[in-house]
């Protein structure tokens, strides 16, 4: 019974170790670029396009949490329509931390502007999940 033992030492010995997940940082920040490009752009559709498209999608404000990407669509809805003035988005000091192969901690702040001044800003956190569409945010937290 040794020589199995040694064989099924060295099978597991030669067992290729767990890739570890590439950073995402490009990525998410692209995507960022996207979401700030259609705000100005005045596209929610676009704006949107990194939150996940379900139910369980958190958002959550000063005012307290909004559950589902429907209703974010709808707390952002009024800002796109015809006419509706918005100031010009920007997203400032991105980070991210890797909590699982699947899942990432952002933070960041956001800054719209109106000409040359600061309309707002403030910080943002962000849970991102990788999903067969690519990262999408379930959890948004802005202050």
């Amino acid at each position: 019974m040794r020589p199995f033992m040694l064989f099924l030492a060295a099978l597991v010995g030669c067992a290729p170790s767990p890739t570890p997940p590439s950073d995402p940082t490009p990525e998410l920040q692209a995507l960022m670029a996207q979401s700030a490009r259609a705000w100005n752009a005045g596209d929610l559709d676009g704006f949107l396009i990194t939150y996940a498209r379900d139910s369980a999608t958190t958002f959550v404000t000063a005012r307290g949490p909004i559950y589902g990407y429907e209703q974010i669509r709808g707390r952002y809805a009024a800002r796109f329509e015809p006419g509706a003035e918005r100031d010009s988005l920007t997203f400032a000091g991105f980070t991210v931390r890797m909590m699982g192969a699947d899942y990432v901690l952002s933070t960041a702040r956001y800054v719209l502007t109106r000409g040359d001044s600061v309309t707002a800003t403030g910080p943002f956190t962000v849970i991102w999940e990788r999903r067969p569409e690519g990262w999408r945010m379930v959890h948004d937290h802005t202050s």
